[in-house]
């Protein structure tokens, strides 16, 4: 580390802004002007120098320009940089070309050093170098002076034979300015791995032409204006030259926020809230210049790089691999369309692991939007340099901040660049999808209307684990612990977990839905036709824009169920999970194994699911392997059960796949709940029941078609010899001691917890009566009537006191018109359609189960005010 402590000299006075005002030789003496330009650096410079050298060895790129003749040369850099000048001058002494640091006469002139900066030390790009201004009046005031201009790109450790070094690559140089620590590491650890590359040489008299031949109506031309356009074309050689290197620069915050700023429509934001707040536009517009920085990506080559080579190193000791489903179909879809990646939620993982799956196979790593609990700092810095974009999880009361997020979405959207966001908005707390949250779709959608580039399709996403790093966390929240906030320490806590065993991760790419489809399907008038439609015609158009909008968001959410993965994990919890005291005889597991992956071979969830054919002896080897379940030997048959502490976690897996068996679990629990059932009336029953299951598990058969389907289920179920069928009418279970009735009682559970939620609810607004209970109260109470049903009857398993599956409930109840909300109140009122739905509970629940929910939910006013304080309490505490 000797190099790092490496003290380079003050050399502030090496490069004097001021010229020279002795009288030099004109240039028609010019004779003279070579021995001046071949003056050496000063000692000063040249131990300055020499002390850089000790740390920095730079290899030249390129071709070396050859210089023979005596015109006066001066080096060009991008941006102000005294290590960069210093490098220059000692490679410029090593290759006999005319001294960077050196003074030099040019006409009248005398520069203090040959070293230009487009971006001065206390400039702006938008401020010419003064002596660039300089050389320039010079050459106008003598048009037969000549002068050499050599743009120089340094790049601080580029060295490709040495990627294998995580830290290298994610401090390689890239098209940001370094900060004053980071040139310090540069050159005191990256100094070896440096490069330099000299352009070729340019003419200032013709660059001075050539501006003027560019403004040619412009006959008074400044020499100021002339220094800016032609620092304008330095520029540009400098950032061809550069690309060619290193790519081009894909940061947004350096090339788009003018672009965002100065929109009609974001400059029209800015002057309404001026005029709201009595600010000034100026200070409107620094505000919204501060919301650009907030939200905008960082894209890093160099990062890029680092996370490729980190996360092949962190999945190889993570998990046994990553499978990987239909992704021909983005890749046939890439070159000629929008893509949207809409993958679900389940951990923090998620959008490292779908960008290293994109980027490993060649296609462009999506821009990712982030929430802002994530823009923390150095994470937050790290990822918005990997492709993420951050956005606040409300705009609500903050019309520019809005205005400026969706305009920097169509800027990305008119480039074309692939967009990832999750739209569940948050990870997954239970393992099931949770509903649509429209608001990113919504604005991909209008950002299309507004003005079309490529055709848009959305790409669903299924994401599964074996394990997932957050489990435990996840559970304590749904049992009421407030979420904690992501902070770099917490998140360091996390990634000490990294030496156990989390098994494989599942990618698998659903069917695609294409935009253009819906639009026709909705009959949505987009750009010029909305000019010719009336107001009562545009409120139509809207308002169907609104409904197209909801129904892609159910749409993706199926078509991700749709492409599920039933993994051995899955599969395992599914079996263990439904039978008492979360155990089971070994033969008897291997059996029910067995017996649901015939069920989903003979009926497929659909042509994307895939179930693993892993056979059920390897699957309980393979859960003893990852330590979630346990097999304790008897002398009778040894036995199965969930590990110590795992049953909440394996819960979060079972409902990872509890759409591709819930309504065979259905049907078998009302058979298994009756005895025996006449077929139409299990299906009555089922076709009453089926939205609420739709709803919740976003199953992808169509309400018109579902007795057909029961249909198809049964005949599965009697071939099987887990229910019998008499002369086609009549359904009943098999005999109560055959194991055909232990395993249909298996088949069962799942679905009865289903069931026990939305009766918890109907049997709560049935107790209470309507305009009584209003929907937070509803909520709440269904979260506390669970909590108490869950420690009494389902081993403490947080799948009865999840929220959102309360709030999907009553959502459902409100759309198909079962419950009404008052716009005011917020009051729920309902008819006796609701004690109807509610009297079937009969038919699903055991007595015991109906008459627990009956007494909980005849709660009087001081309880129902004992709860809601109690939730307060808990928003509070969450909120410190």
């Amino acid at each position: 580390m000797a190099r790092i402590m490496l003290k380079l000299p003050n050399i502030s006075q090496i490069f004097s802004k001021k010229p020279n005002n002795t009288p030099k030789p004109t240039h028609q003496n010019q004779q003279e002007a070579p021995k001046r330009a071949e003056n050496k650096p000063s000692v000063y410079r040249n131990l300055s120098g020499k002390g850089l050298s000790l740390a920095v060895k730079a290899q030249i790129l390129g071709e070396v320009p050859e210089l023979d003749d005596d015109i006066p040369t001066f080096y060009v850099l991008r941006e102000y940089s005294r290590s960069n000048s210093l490098l220059v001058n000692v490679k410029t002494q090593e290759l006999n070309l005319p001294s960077a640091l050196a003074s030099t006469s040019v006409g009248s002139l005398n520069e203090s050093a040959s070293v230009i900066f487009l971006k001065h030390r206390h400039g702006s790009e938008n401020i010419p170098s003064p002596r660039l201004e300089r050389l320039i009046k010079a050459c106008i005031d003598d048009p037969t002076l000549r002068v050499r201009l050599i743009p120089v790109t340094i790049l601080w450790g580029r060295a490709p034979s040495k990627e294998d070094s995580l830290f290298r690559l994610l401090m390689a140089d890239e098209w940001n300015s370094p900060s004053i620590p980071k040139q310090l590491f540069n050159i005191g650890v990256m100094g070896r791995d440096t490069a330099v590359q000299f352009a070729q040489p340019k003419d200032l008299q013709k660059l001075i032409q050539d501006s003027k031949d560019d403004h040619a109506d412009n006959v008074d031309l400044s020499t100021s204006h002339l220094a800016n356009h032609i620092s304008q074309r330095l520029k540009g050689y400098l950032d061809k030259q550069r690309t060619s290197i290193i790519g081009p620069d894909l940061s947004d915050k350096r090339n788009v926020t003018g672009q965002i700023l100065s929109s009609p429509i974001v400059q029209e934001a800015i002057e309404k809230e001026a005029i709201r707040t009595g600010k000034t536009i100026a200070q409107i517009k620094k505000e919204a210049s501060g919301y650009v920085g907030e939200i905008t990506s960082d894209y890093s080559h160099s990062v890029v790089r680092f996370f490729d080579h980190f996360l092949t190193w962190l999945w190889e000791r993570l998990y046994d691999g990553v499978e990987v489903r239909h992704f021909e179909r983005v890749r046939k879809l890439a070159p000629d369309h929008q893509i949207i990646y809409v993958p679900c939620h389940r951990s923090h993982m998620d959008y490292l692991l779908l960008s290293y799956v994109i980027y490993k196979r060649g296609l462009r790593i999506p821009y990712i939007a982030a929430g802002d609990n994530l823009n923390i700092p150095v994470l937050g810095e790290i990822l918005r340099s990997g492709g993420a974009f951050f956005m606040r999880r409300s705009f609500k009361g903050n019309a520019l901040y809005s205005t400026v997020f969706k305009e920097y979405l169509h800027t990305l959207m008119q480039r074309a660049v692939p967009i990832e966001y999750f739209i569940e908005g948050g990870r997954s707390r239970s393992g099931r999808l949770l509903p649509p949250k429209l608001g990113m779709l919504a604005m991909t959608v209008g950002s299309y209307l507004r003005d079309p580039a490529k055709p848009v399709v959305f790409i669903p996403t299924y994401i599964s684990y074996e394990r997932i790093m957050e489990g435990a966390t996840y559970v304590g929240e749904l049992k009421g612990k407030p979420k904690e906030s992501e902070n770099l320490l917490s998140l360091i806590k996390t990634a000490q977990k990294i030496e156990r065993v989390f098994g494989t991760v599942h990618l698998s790419f659903g069917e695609p839905l294409h935009l253009t489809q819906f639009l026709d399907k909705f009959n949505i008038k987009t750009g010029k036709d909305t000019l010719a439609l009336s107001p009562d015609e545009q409120a139509d158009n809207d308002k169907q824009t609104h409904a197209m909008i909801t129904n892609i968001g159910v749409k993706i959410m199926q078509n991700i169920n749709k492409s599920a993965v039933v993994n051995p994990v899955s599969l395992l919890a599914l079996v263990l999970l439904s039978t008492p005291k979360s155990a089971l005889d070994e033969a008897q597991a291997i059996e029910q194994i067995a017996l649901y992956q015939r069920i989903a071979q003979a009926l497929p969830y659909d042509s994307d699911t895939f179930v693993t054919d892993m056979n059920p002896k390897d699957i309980l080897a393979y859960g003893l392997q990852l330590e979630l379940i346990e097999r304790t030997p008897h002398v009778l048959g040894d036995m199965i059960k969930v590990a110590d502490k795992q049953a909440p976690l394996l819960s979060y897996f079972k409902n990872n796949i509890l759409h591709v068996f819930i309504l065979a679990s259905f049907i078998a629990s009302l058979v298994q709940r009756n005895g025996r059932m006449y077929r139409d009336k299990l299906e009555n029953i089922s076709e009453l029941l089926y939205p609420f299951l739709q709803t919740e598990l976003f199953l992808k058969h169509p309400q018109r078609s579902i007795k057909d389907t029961i249909g198809e289920i049964l005949d599965v179920l009697i071939k099987e010899n887990l229910v019998v069928e008499w002369d086609g009418v009549l359904i009943s279970a098999p005999e109560t001691n055959s194991p055909a009735y232990q395993q249909l009682i298996v088949l069962a559970d799942p679905a009865q917890q289903s069931l026990e939620r939305y009766f918890m609810a109907l049997t709560l607004l049935s107790e209470q009566g309507t305009h009584r209970l209003n929907t937070e109260q509803v909520v709440n109470l269904c979260y506390f009537l669970g909590q108490r049903v869950s420690v009494l009857y389902a081993d403490d398993l947080p799948d009865m006191f999840d929220k959102a599956l309360f709030t999907s409930f009553l959502d459902t109840l409100v759309r198909m018109g079962y419950v009404q909300i008052e716009p005011e109140t917020d009051m729920i009122d309902f008819d006796e359609r609701i004690d109807k739905i509610a009297e079937h509970a009969k038919y699903v629940l055991n007595p015991d189960m109906i008459e627990l929910l009956r007494h909980t939910a005849r709660l009087n006013d001081d309880e129902i005010d004992s709860v809601m304080n109690e939730m307060n309490k808990k928003r509070k505490f969450g909120r410190k």
